[in-house]
C-alpha cells in the first residue's frame, strides 16, 4: 500500500513551496505517491452560470500545462505523481473539493501554502488552509 500525500498548487508562491516541502515528504515515507492537485472555483458570484463554467474551463486549461510540468519533473526524480485539475461548479471554498479528494484517494497527509492568491486556480489559501486544517481527517502540513 502506498503512502498518499496531496499537494495544494494553485500558481502562488507559497503553493510552489508547498510542492517543495511536499517533495522532502515523500522521500521520508516508504512507496509514496504525491498528488498534485489544482482546484478552479469562481472567483464570485454570476448571474450567467454557462458563461462562469467556460471562463473555470478557460482557467484550467491554462493550468493544465504547469500541473503536468511537476507530474514530468517530479517522475524524472523518481516520484511517483498523479497530478489532477478539481473543478468547482458549486462555487464552496475550494477547501471541500480538496477534503473530498484526499477521502477519496486515501491521502494521509495534506500539504499546502498557508495563504495566496495564485494566477491559475485563483483561490484564498488562507480560507482554504484554515478549512481543511480543521475539517480534514488527515494530518496536514501548511507552508508558511
Amino acid at each position: 500500500m502506498s503512502f498518499n500525500i496531496l499537494v495544494a498548487y494553485d500558481g502562488s508562491d507559497l503553493s510552489r513551496k508547498a510542492v517543495e516541502e511536499a517533495k522532502k515528504q515523500v522521500e521520508l515515507a516508504e512507496k509514496a505517491v504525491l498528488h498534485v492537485v489544482t482546484v478552479i472555483s469562481n472567483g464570485g458570484p454570476t448571474v450567467n452560470v454557462a458563461l462562469a463554467r467556460s471562463f473555470m474551463n478557460d482557467l484550467a486549461e491554462e493550468a493544465r500545462p504547469a500541473i503536468e510540468s511537476f507530474r514530468e519533473e517530479l517522475e524524472e526524480t523518481g516520484i511517483k505523481c498523479k497530478t489532477d485539475i478539481l473543478m468547482d461548479y458549486t462555487f464552496r471554498n475550494p477547501a471541500s473539493q480538496l477534503i473530498d479528494y484526499a477521502k477519496e484517494n486515501e491521502v494521509e497527509l495534506i500539504v499546502l501554502g498557508s495563504r495566496g492568491l495564485g494566477g491559475v486556480g485563483r483561490f484564498f489559501l488562507g480560507s482554504v488552509s484554515s478549512q481543511i486544517v480543521h475539517q480534514a481527517q488527515c494530518k496536514v502540513l501548511v507552508v508558511k
